[in-house]
C-alpha cells in the first residue's frame, strides 16, 4: 500500500472520529434557586398594588414618576456615567473572548519565509558536504488542527458564552443600580426643596410675629421676654433653612457625578415637589428570577463554571492534532521557486500525559468546587432579591399608613396654632404657648415631607429590587 493512500485513510478515520466525538463533563442543568419557591410575596397580603394597563415595568421605568427633569437626568446615565462605561467595556471584552474560543473550531494556517546559511560539523560522519557551508531557502505553509474529540473547545465556547451573558447582565445591573441611585438622590433633593420652601414661608410668618410682638412690647402690652422668644424662634428657623443648603449641595454634586459631569458644571434649580407615589406591579416571585439582572448574571456564572468542569475532564484524554505543511525549499536562491523544490507533509499526532503529579485531578476538583461556589452564590443572590422586594413592599405599605396618620397630625397642629394665636392676642395665654404650638406644627410638617421622600425612595428601591424593566438579551 502506498504511503499516500495510508495517509488518506488515516485522515478519513480521524474525520470519522471527529463526527462521532463526544463532549465530556456534565451537561448544564439550571440549579434550583430556593427549596420552596413562594407563590406570592408576604407583604402583599391584605394590600394590593394597583396594576397599570400592561401589568409590567417597562425598560424606561423612571417614566412612571412623570417628572421630565428626572427623565432627562436618568437618560444621561447610560451615556455619561463612568461606571457604566467601565461595565460596558468589560462586556465587550467578554464578547471578544467568545469569538476567541470559537476560533478553536478551525485550523490554524500560517506562512513564513526564511533564508539560512550554515556549516555542519565535519565530525558528524562521511555525508557529502559535511564541513562545507550550505544555504537553505525555505517558503513553508503550515496548517495545524486540533480535533475536538472530547469537547474541550465546545466546553470552552460554552463557558465563554455564559460568561459573556453574565457580563451583559452585570452591565444591566450596574446601569439599573446607578439609575436607581440617581432617582433616590433626585427625590431627596426635591424633598429638601419642599422643606426649604416650608421654612422660608414659616420664616416670613415668624418675622411678622416678631414685628407684632416688638410693637406690643413697645406699647407696654407684653413683656420683653415675649419679644426675645419671638426673635429666638425666628433666628432658629433661619438657621435650619440655611443648614438645608449643605445637604442640597451634596445631593446636587452626587447627581452630577452619576451623569458624568463635574459638580461646577451642573446645577438643578429648585422647584416644587409634585411627584406622586406611582403604582408598581410586583408580579410573581418566580418572575423575579428572570427580571433581575444580578440573578441572571449569577445563574450564567453557574453555567460557565459547569462548562469548565468539562474542560478540566477533557485533559484526561489524549490530544489528537492534524498537521500539514507544504512549500518550497532549496539550497540555491536561483532554484528556490522551481517546481522540483516543492515539498509537502501531512499526518496526525497524538499525545497524552502519562504522569503529571496529580495536576489534572487537582484541576478537576478545583472546577467542581468553583461550580459549588457559584451555585451557592446564585442562591444567595436569589434570597437577597426576595428580601429586597419584601423590605420595600413593607416600607411602602407601612409608610402609606404612617403618612395618613401624620397628615391628621399636621392638620391638628395647624388648628392648635390658629387657636393659640387667637388666645394670645386676647391675652388669655403667654407667648410661650404660641411658640410651642408653632414649633410642633413646623416639626409635623417637616416629618410629613420626610415621609413623602421615604415613600418615593422605597418605590424606587422596589423597582430596582424587581429588576426594573430589564429583559434578558438574545444568546451571544
Amino acid at each position: 500500500m502506498k504511503s499516500t493512500d495510508l495517509t488518506i485513510r488515516i485522515i478519513l478515520l480521524l474525520c470519522a472520529m471527529l463526527l462521532t466525538a463526544c463532549t465530556v463533563g456534565p451537561d448544564y442543568v439550571k440549579p434550583t434557586a430556593v427549596a420552596n419557591m413562594p407563590t406570592a410575596y408576604k407583604q402583599l397580603e391584605d394590600w394590593k398594588v394597583a396594576q397599570p394597563r400592561d401589568g409590567m415595568l417597562t425598560e424606561r421605568w423612571w417614566e412612571i414618576y412623570r417628572d421630565p427633569v428626572l427623565d432627562s437626568l436618568v437618560e444621561q446615565v447610560a451615556i455619561s456615567n463612568l461606571n457604566v462605561a467601565s461595565a460596558e467595556a468589560r462586556f465587550r471584552q467578554a464578547r471578544a473572548l467568545v469569538r476567541a474560543a470559537r476560533a478553536g473550531y478551525f485550523p490554524t494556517l500560517s506562512a513564513g519565509v526564511s533564508a539560512t546559511r550554515f556549516r555542519q560539523s565535519g565530525n558528524l560522519g562521511t555525508e557529502t558536504g559535511a564541513g562545507s557551508p550550505v544555504s537553505d531557502f525555505l517558503l513553508p505553509l503550515d496548517l495545524t488542527w486540533e480535533l475536538d474529540l472530547w469537547g474541550r473547545v465546545r466546553r470552552s465556547v460554552e463557558s465563554s458564552q455564559a460568561a459573556a451573558q453574565a457580563s451583559a447582565a452585570d452591565l444591566a445591573a450596574v446601569t439599573l443600580s446607578i439609575q436607581a441611585e440617581l432617582a433616590v438622590n433626585y427625590f431627596q433633593l426635591r424633598v429638601l426643596d419642599a422643606q426649604q420652601q416650608l421654612l422660608d414661608t414659616t420664616t416670613d410668618v415668624y418675622r411678622k410675629s416678631l414685628e407684632l410682638t416688638n410693637y406690643r412690647y413697645t406699647a407696654g402690652v407684653v413683656a420683653k421676654t415675649d419679644a426675645l422668644q419671638a426673635e429666638t424662634q425666628l433666628r432658629s428657623t433661619e438657621a435650619q433653612a440655611l443648614d438645608l443648603g449643605v445637604q442640597r449641595a451634596q445631593l446636587e454634586h452626587a447627581i452630577a457625578l452619576l451623569i458624568g459631569k463635574p459638580p461646577e458644571a451642573f446645577s438643578l434649580p429648585a422647584t416644587t415637589l409634585a411627584t406622586a407615589i406611582p403604582p408598581i406591579p410586583a408580579g410573581l416571585p418566580s418572575e423575579l428570577l428572570e427580571r433581575r439582572p444580578d440573578i441572571a448574571s449569577a445563574e450564567r456564572q453557574v453555567a460557565a463554571a459547569n462548562a469548565r468542569i468539562g474542560i478540566a475532564r477533557a485533559a484526561y484524554f489524549p490530544t489528537i492534532q492534524l498537521s500539514a505543511a507544504a512549500g518550497y525549499e532549496s539550497s540555491r536562491l536561483s532554484s528556490w521557486l522551481d517546481w522540483p523544490s516543492r515539498f509537502w507533509s501531512v499526518g496526525p499526532t497524538m499525545s497524552a500525559p502519562l504522569f503529571d503529579g496529580g495536576l489534572r485531578k487537582a484541576q478537576s476538583e478545583q472546577a467542581l468546587a468553583a461550580y459549588d461556589e457559584t451555585v451557592a452564590a446564585y442562591r444567595g443572590v436569589v434570597l437577597t432579591g426576595f428580601q429586597e422586594v419584601e423590605d420595600n413592599l413593607a416600607a411602602l405599605r407601612i409608610l402609606e399608613e404612617v403618612s395618613k396618620i401624620q397628615d391628621q397630625a399636621v392638620h391638628a397642629a395647624q388648628q392648635v396654632v390658629t387657636i393659640t394665636n387667637t388666645q394670645y392676642q386676647a391675652g388669655a395665654i403667654t407667648y410661650l404657648n404660641v411658640l410651642v404650638a408653632q414649633a410642633i406644627a413646623l416639626t409635623n410638617e417637616r416629618v410629613s415631607l420626610g415621609l413623602i421622600g421615604r415613600r418615593l425612595t422605597a418605590s424606587v428601591l422596589l423597582v430596582k429590587a424587581l429588576g426594573g424593566g430589564w429583559q434578558p438579551e438574545e444568546p451571544i
